[in-house]
């Protein structure tokens, strides 16, 4: 880590050492050319099995048969990428948010790295930034770990909208047995009232491939923004709370999200899973989350409003059940 960060002469003690360090960026210096071409290759390959997954839902079929039609005629792919583009679009949209975030502060980090996975529902796990140097202050901790959910979100909204206004409603009742039901977001159900006159006691919502699309960028957005450890609602908890209390919120959020997997019966899977991996990760970084080289930064109303605004957009995205069947 040393060789990733600048120089400091001791400052004179007339200085303010908190403004030097606000004030404070890292020499400027962009991922190499070979970490652009896997970014792009990576993309790429994403983009390829998130169309798959695209068209297994548009078709109605698993993804077996899906790939059968594929191998046939392989141009059907095609038509997954009503799903595909909007899905690949947020997930870009959050990595590209903290990536500038980075680059504003002078930080090394990696493009984002996407990561294809065909025999999935969403053909993807996601996409990832690697940081690389340590973080100068809270304020530049809190503005790269906000900067992603919300260019995200930007992007989740318009899809949001204009998948619900594609999608079709149907009788409670009317889906077939065996048929994955998607737990709806608040933000969701909110939007489907108001341009659909959707009725979730009365009816069930057939989602079009670009509301699919948007409910996965939510589920993304929500899990991200728990205040646990290294996700980015930890790097804002950090920044405001500071280093213990993040610990001891991480915790809560860790046996919070465990326990509301077992809300309904079986539990959500989804949720397990992400729980356990979470553990598995932050038992090997010790459940330590890095400190920043000045940690008597503070952040102002400005960013405090902002955190509120993370809040507000993990509650709208959460959903407790995010699979089941029918």
């Amino acid at each position: 880590m040393s060789s990733d960060l600048p120089e400091l002469s001791p400052a004179p003690s007339s200085w303010d050492a908190g403004s030097v360090y606000s004030n404070l960026r890292f020499p400027a210096k962009g991922p190499a050319t070979s970490q652009y071409v896997l970014s792009a290759v990576l993309l790429c390959a994403t983009i390829v099995s998130t169309s798959f997954a695209g068209l297994s839902q548009l078709a109605g079929i698993d993804l077996v048969t899906a790939l059968r039609i594929f191998i046939v005629k392989p141009s059907m792919i095609l038509q997954g990428l009503p799903f595909s583009i909007p899905l690949i679009s947020i997930l870009l949209a959050h990595e590209l948010g903290h990536f500038f975030a980075c680059r504003y502060y002078g930080m090394r980090c990696t493009p984002p790295f996407f990561i294809p996975f065909p025999i999935s529902l969403a053909g993807t796990f996601g996409a990832f930034i690697k940081i690389k140097s340590q973080f100068l202050h809270r304020r530049a901790l809190f503005d790269i770990g906000i900067a992603g959910p919300l260019a995200g979100f930007l992007f989740i909204l318009p899809t949001l909208c204009i998948g619900i206004s594609l999608s079709k409603l149907v009788p409670k009742g009317g889906l077939p047995p065996g048929e994955l039901i998607f737990g709806e977001p608040l933000i969701f159900r909110l939007l489907g009232a108001v341009i659909l006159g959707y009725a979730p006691d009365r009816q069930d919502m057939v989602a079009h491939p670009m509301a699919m699309a948007a409910w996965v960028g939510l589920l993304a957005t929500s899990l991200n923004l728990l205040p646990i450890w290294q996700l980015d609602g930890g790097h804002i908890s950090y920044a405001i709370f500071g280093p213990s209390l993040q610990k001891r919120i991480s915790v809560f959020s860790i046996v919070a999200l465990i326990l509301v997997s077992f809300m309904g019966w079986p539990p959500s899977i989804t949720l397990l899973f992400f729980a356990a991996l979470l553990l598995i990760i932050c038992a090997r970084l010790r459940f330590f989350h890095p400190p920043t080289l000045q940690e008597d930064d503070r952040l102002g109303p400005g960013r405090a409003f902002l955190a509120l605004i993370a809040l507000l957009i993990l509650i709208l995205s959460f959903t407790p059940a995010p699979v089941t069947i029918k």
